[in-house]
């Protein structure tokens, strides 16, 4: 029989808003008990389990009820209604420095860190030299830990964390300030501890951390569990999430596409709200999307999938062969890959005044897990001359999911044989 780590049953956390802070008072003093605030759920009758030595990912837009869940589940906050049963010592990195003494230094502290879970300061005493081997900042771990920069804090408070030997690690967005380097020291550790039969309750945007270190994932969104299962299937729905084209409502997915295709694929993606756009008005792109190889419109992609570049374009012209183009730049600007029409032969021919064309670029991602951004164009040559009819810089970003980066750009996708 499977053991169960951790126990999420009906689970709510509500907080009551006042419009005002005299409404409080009013309530308060009330004889008849009339309510003078709102109720907002933070988490709305959650449930799940977690069996021991499963890596558990929560997933969800800002303000879906993450931080709160984990809160919760360490102790930190209590639950309005619903109970968490915990089977096992916890360490929890919750918020970057959370329980830490800022005029400590970082001896003191994690000392103190150790009290807080229950250890001794003799127990302590044999885990120290892993703590600050892992933390590995020096000098500094003598000073206060005020004087610490945002990287040296994470160091410490993840070797404290991760070496007092917990049956469950909870960690929340707290890598993010790491550098690259101690964010793999990190991950490295996860798999450890996944080898060990520890259980992990990760929460991360980082959605390629996600897929590639999570066995289940639960989706958030607003106080409410939409959906649990495989990292993939989480992700995917957490896509149409972010483009408003998950079924929340009673709407299928058929009905919703019908709403979508009425409008622009453009109003489902998280758009530049400067866009720079330029050119002499003879054509115009008038919409544009990102559609996944599941045909959802998405600004976020998984490496090593097909995705598909479209645009519609309307000539206020007659136009003898435009070419039909399109770059991507990482944040930097450089330009990493694109194409046009004239490249691929492609041939366009004569488009007639008042005409729609929709483009379509069907391609392989091979980038690097990362952002980037997406730039569009229309251009051509009259009289020989080269001509810019309409071109769209930078409308929109590109988050592509990554369970494995090379070097550099892109991946060659190499066969690797040993013999």
């Amino acid at each position: 029989m499977k053991e169960i780590s951790i126990q999420v049953e009906n689970l709510s956390k509500i907080y009551k808003l006042y419009d005002k802070p005299f409404d409080r008072l009013k309530e308060s003093l009330s004889p008849s008990k009339k309510e003078y605030h709102n109720k907002h759920y933070a988490l709305n009758n959650i449930s799940f389990e977690i069996i021991k030595g499963e890596a558990i990912g929560i997933i969800g837009v800002n303000g879906s009820g993450k931080s709160t869940l984990l809160k919760i589940i360490t102790g930190v906050l209590t639950p309005s209604s619903g109970f968490v049963n915990v089977n096992g010592k916890i360490s929890a990195l919750l918020e970057l420095g959370a329980g830490f003494n800022p005029e400590y230094s970082g001896i003191e502290n994690i000392y103190l860190n150790g009290t807080m879970l229950g250890y001794t300061n003799e127990e302590m005493d044999t885990k120290l030299d892993s703590i600050l081997k892992f933390a590995d900042i020096g000098q500094f771990i003598y000073q206060p830990v005020k004087t610490y920069s945002s990287g040296m804090f994470a160091r410490l408070a993840f070797a404290v964390a991760i070496n007092v030997d917990p049956d469950i690690l909870i960690v929340d967005e707290a890598l993010s300030v790491g550098d690259v380097f101690f964010q793999a020291k990190c991950y490295n550790k996860f798999n450890e501890f996944k080898e060990k039969g520890k259980t992990i309750l990760f929460v991360s945007h980082e959605l390629s951390s996600i897929v590639k270190y999570c066995d289940r994932v639960v989706l958030l969104n607003s106080g409410k569990k939409i959906a649990e299962g495989s990292p993939s299937d989480m992700v995917d729905l957490y896509k149409k999430l972010l483009v408003n084209q998950l079924d929340l409502d009673g709407q299928n997915d058929d009905e919703k596409s019908a709403i979508n295709a009425d409008g622009h694929w453009k109003q489902n993606l998280i758009l530049n709200p400067n866009i720079n756009s330029y050119g002499n008005n003879m054509a115009e792109i008038f919409d544009f999307g990102l559609f996944d190889n599941k045909g959802i419109i998405t600004n976020t992609l998984v490496k090593g999938s097909m995705f598909t570049i479209k645009m519609r374009i309307k000539f206020n012209e007659e136009i003898q062969d435009p070419i039909f183009a399109f770059t991507i730049k990482d944040l930097k600007g450089t330009d990493i890959t694109g194409t046009n029409t004239l490249i691929e032969k492609v041939e366009t021919s004569k488009i007639d005044i008042n005409c729609v064309k929709e483009v379509r670029f069907k391609q392989e991602l091979s980038l690097q897990g990362g952002e980037y951004l997406l730039s569009l164009g229309c251009t051509g040559y009259k009289a020989g001359d080269f001509v810019v009819y309409h071109r769209l810089y930078d409308v929109c970003n590109i988050t592509v999911i990554s369970d494995k980066n090379t070097i550099g750009f892109y991946d060659m996708n190499s066969v690797v044989e040993v013999i």
